[in-house]
């Protein structure tokens, strides 16, 4: 009698008592020395990733030297291990299949649920910083915000986080068409010159300096009078910017401060996503 596909031992337990799946515990001390050198983001000897997993070295060297076989790690000139290539082709495809809209879904539904705000995601389209995500809050904003909005980079939170983190060409070209956006401004109000690259107003220069350092930027009551914004960038394994997150409130209703309690809960969220699409920056 031919067996179900349906009966396989991998099936995972559907029945809340069910016994869990039991794996094969050598397997289960490997990753944990393959999640310490991850954790670690740099190369370790034997003795420090032995540490870092909590096994002694004696018991981890048997894993690693299975681990270097099969090219899941390598080992560097002074002889520390790291990622090896089988480590990276695996990485590089989990990456490909990632889309960052998608996996920041869940990340978008709970900030709005964590802050009581309304939670806006947006990408840098054609036409500049599109909107492509809005989650309302329970008091919903009467703004002019929708799916499909694009942002001014110059007198937006959205805008101005994803200038801060472009190419200057890119940034260049986009300036040049800010007056076609949401809160648009003209280039001549924060270009100085007509160079090549043109050269930027001083005001806005250190405003994206300071966006690059704190990671985040806030727009008090603009564009719209009575809405705060607070904005901050997500970045891919490539270090370039593929999505920021906003959160938006009524003016005094909330914490607007770029240290704010909204603040660091926005920070918290995109770094968590910068991490799960490979970006390996020092975190804030």
């Amino acid at each position: 009698m031919t067996a179900s596909l349906d009966a396989s031992p991998l099936t995972a337990p559907t029945s809340a008592d069910a016994k869990p799946q039991r794996g094969i515990q050598s397997l289960d001390s490997t990753g944990d020395l393959l999640a310490a050198l991850v954790a670690a983001a740099r190369p370790l000897s034997l003795r420090d990733l032995a540490a870092a997993a909590g096994m002694p070295p004696a018991k981890a060297f048997p894993h690693l030297v299975s681990l270097l076989k099969i090219g899941l790690l390598s080992r560097d000139a002074s002889g520390c291990f790291e990622a090896g290539p089988l480590a990276l082709e695996l990485g590089l495809i989990g990456l490909q299949r990632l889309s960052p809209t998608r996996e920041a879904e869940p990340e978008v539904v709970e900030l709005a649920t964590a802050t009581g705000m309304s939670v806006a995601m947006a990408v840098l389209g054609p036409l500049g910083p599109t909107v492509v995500r809005l989650e309302e809050s329970a008091r919903p904003l009467h703004v002019s915000l929708r799916v499909g909005t694009v942002m001014s980079l110059v007198n937006t939170a959205i805008g101005r986080v994803f200038s801060a983190h472009v190419a200057d060409d890119v940034r260049a070209g986009l300036l040049a068409q800010d007056h076609l956006r949401l809160a648009g401004a003209n280039e001549a109000d924060v270009v100085a010159g007509k160079g090549a690259p043109p050269t930027l107003k001083e005001a806005y220069v250190q405003r994206l300096a300071q966006i690059r350092a704190d990671r985040i930027d806030t727009a008090l009551s603009r564009p719209v009078p009575g809405i705060d914004t607070l904005a901050a960038p997500v970045f891919d394994h490539t270090g370039s910017i593929c999505l920021v997150l906003a959160l938006m409130g009524p003016s005094g209703s909330f914490d607007s401060a770029a240290t704010g309690g909204p603040a660091q809960i926005l920070s918290a969220a995109a770094l968590r996503l910068s991490r799960r699409f490979g970006w390996m920056g020092t975190g804030k």
